[in-house]
């Protein structure tokens, strides 16, 4: 299974993209899924003017970006809280694509607050439906993510680990049982 983490924070100094770093590195280790991550800091997309409804009528630079986006069998959606909801880069990002029928969603919020970016994961509840995808109930919200996850993605707060656990445990057992036939044969039964 193609999975693609998107990291829909803008900033430089990014500390949802940790997490991304550490769920790569997790579904690597534990599982044969092909896991990137698509950070919306190396895509330099206007505002959305055309959608990109296949890989040939995608602008060349964002080919590269298409081609992983069509290519994938699920996303998990990484961001901060801005305002009570998601990064306007995310939905950007996603603006640019048809809908994404029948693939599964894994949604991570994050703040450095007590919250964990609550709000957003609601909106977030609102936004895969709209994209035809299906959201996985089990979210990662990550409170104090400053404290749980350093530069590197490296968990720092070992107490996190069940909720990690949790969340890829659920994504992964409702992206594989969405999974087309002839792809839900080769695919691997997280344990």
């Amino acid at each position: 299974m193609q999975i693609e983490i998107i990291s829909g924070s803008p900033r430089k100094d990014s500390v949802t993209y940790r997490i991304a770093l550490h769920l790569q590195e997790y579904l690597r280790k534990h599982t044969d899924h092909m896991v990137g991550i698509i950070d919306v800091r190396e895509w330099k997309l206007p505002l959305l003017e055309t959608v990109f409804s296949s890989v040939d009528q995608t602008p060349e630079a964002f080919k590269p970006l298409a081609k992983r986006v069509f290519a994938a069998n699920a996303f998990i959606l990484v961001t901060p809280e801005y305002n009570g909801s998601y990064a306007p880069a995310l939905q950007n990002l996603l603006d640019h694509f048809p809908k994404q029928s029948r693939k599964a969603f894994g949604l991570v919020t994050a703040s450095v607050g007590a919250m964990g970016g609550m709000r957003a994961s609601q909106q977030l509840l609102l936004l895969v439906p709209g994209l035809f995808g299906i959201a996985s109930p089990h979210m990662l919200i990550v409170p104090q993510v400053d404290k749980k996850f350093d530069a590197t993605g490296q968990l720092s707060d070992p107490g996190f680990q069940g909720a990690i656990d949790n969340f890829v445990r659920e994504f992964l057992w409702l992206a594989g049982n969405l999974l087309p036939e002839a792809v839900a044969d080769k695919r691997t039964v997280y344990n």
